[in-house]
């Protein structure tokens, strides 16, 4: 049996560790705040079809992701089960990054949508392949439940870090080129190279525990689309993430024309993103120490709340206000966006736990590649939801002139249904959905001493103590209570 100590890391594998996530939290941010105006405003495609895109790529995903998990789990290597993923995915993130951005200038828009979609799917392949194997060494890092709030605490801080760059970095380098396309391109070669290189780092920090890779059953494809949705655990904690980054990824899609052509400031729009940003990571220490002194589903929840409350107070936002009233929405939105984000990547740790007790069967790998689907699925139906809006409600897109070579968007007036519209979009949408994430962390049953006690028990299990009646009665109590049933 492993010593309390043994489950702590250095600050310096933490840190190493860490890096990996600004990867998973800048690609998102630049994806959320500028895909879908480059897609109807650079690429020019109907915004209909641009929000297609994304969910042509959702119906890929749901078909892939699994099986990369399956991947995962069943590969056996001299260096583990991750990391042969991890060190291949260093150029591929970059490339396909970049070419996400590449303004291609095909004549047809059926065929830059074509190239749009083949490039997006190629870009959902590697970071599901990637985040995947990155979200499933987690635990293996450690079994401490506090401790896997305090790693997850270090990949927040990186991933904000990201997360701050792609939200004030992308339009900055693109306004430094005199044409548009080729500040594009500049923009994707600089995050590609920002995205992949820190996987370096994370290589180096990863420790995989021999004990969690078993021998190989039989393969059975129910293990990576059935199975994982029959432990209560794993299914609330997706309600909470899936109905948390459905609202997060409508304000951060609709903040750019929210700005633009309802506060009438879109000069501001990229400090207001850093200050959402900035104030997540600031308040990333409270939520932790939150976290510790009650457990991760009241932290959760409070962060949520607070969230609710804040997009309500935009109802009182309006053109002309003095700037630093926008500033101040987006420092609270950031505290309570922060205080979920964190929370989050802090359960799903744990998650795979409930599945062992469940199966028998450590599959890290499996339930990371449903998790990294519901984040991109998330996303996809945000940008889609947002992009059939747009095209509803009759957005205007800017009209692109040719000055002395170089390429420039001029904006047009948009009508008083479409900010009506956009108004409400940018309120109601967050607030339904974050209700729902309420709801199932009121249910959610993994506490810190129900943790605590799954610990002991698998822990007894896999050093091949021989099961006494009272571990049986134990795993019962658990299994009704993580799993939904007796074992």
């Amino acid at each position: 049996m492993e010593t309390q100590a043994s489950h702590k890391l250095s600050f310096w594998r933490k840190v190493a560790f860490g890096m990996g996530d600004i990867y998973g939290g800048g690609a998102m941010v630049v994806i959320g705040f500028y895909y879908l105006v480059f897609l109807t405003d650079v690429i020019r495609i109907n915004p209909a079809l641009a929000g297609t895109v994304i969910l042509i790529s959702k119906f890929y995903d749901s078909i892939t992701d699994p099986f990369e998990g399956i991947l995962t789990d069943r590969t056996r290597t001299r260096m583990g089960r991750r990391k042969p993923y991890l060190i291949a995915g260093i150029p591929l993130v970059f490339l396909s990054f970049f070419l996400m951005w590449y303004p291609t200038a095909l004549a047809s828009e059926i065929g830059r949508f074509v190239f749009v979609l083949l490039t997006y799917l190629f870009f959902s392949t590697i970071v599901s392949i990637v985040l995947l194997s990155y979200n499933a060494v987690i635990p293996e890092l450690t079994p401490d439940y506090n401790e896997r709030t305090s790693i997850s605490s270090f990949r927040i801080f990186f991933s904000s870090i990201g997360s701050i760059i792609a939200a004030v970095a992308p339009l900055e380098i693109v306004k430094a080129f005199p044409d548009v396309h080729q500040g594009y391109i500049a923009m994707g070669i600089v995050f590609g190279l920002l995205f992949a290189l820190p996987f370096i780092f994370t290589i180096l920090a990863i420790r995989e525990r021999p004990d969690f890779s078993r021998p190989l059953t039989k393969f059975n494809w129910r293990e990576g689309f059935i199975e994982p949705f029959k432990v209560k655990t794993f299914v609330l904690a997706l309600v909470m993430y899936l109905m948390a980054f459905v609202a997060m990824d409508v304000v951060q899609s609709v903040v750019v024309y929210y700005m633009k052509n309802y506060i009438q400031h879109p000069q501001d729009i990229t400090m207001v993103n850093g200050t959402l940003l900035i104030a997540q990571l600031v308040i990333l220490p409270a939520f932790v120490i939150l976290s510790r002194k009650t457990n991760k589903r009241t932290a959760y929840i409070v962060g949520a709340i607070l969230w609710i409350l804040v997009m309500l107070t935009s109802l009182l936002l309006g053109p002309g206000q003095p700037r630093w009233i926008m500033y101040l929405f987006a420092a609270f939105v950031g505290f309570g966006t922060g205080g979920v984000v964190v929370i989050m990547y802090a359960i799903f740790p744990d998650v795979p736990d409930a599945g062992e007790l469940r199966t028998g069967k450590r599959q890290e790998g499996t339930f990371s590649a449903l998790t990294t689907f519901m984040r991109k699925l998330s996303s996809a139906f945000s940008l889609f939801l947002v992009g059939n809006f747009l095209n509803l409600t009759g957005y205007l897109p800017p009209v692109q002139q040719v000055i002395d070579g170089a390429t420039r968007l001029v904006e047009q007036p948009q009508s008083a249904q479409f900010m009506l519209f956009l108004r409400l979009l940018f309120v109601l949408v967050p607030l339904v959905f974050l209700s729902l994430g309420v709801w199932a962390a009121f249910h959610f049953p993994l506490t810190q001493e129900i943790h605590q006690r799954l610990t002991r028990l698998l822990e007894a299990r896999r050093s091949g103590t021989p099961e006494t009646e009272a571990m049986r009665a134990e795993a019962d109590k658990l299994s009704r209570l993580l799993v939904g049933k007796a074992r």
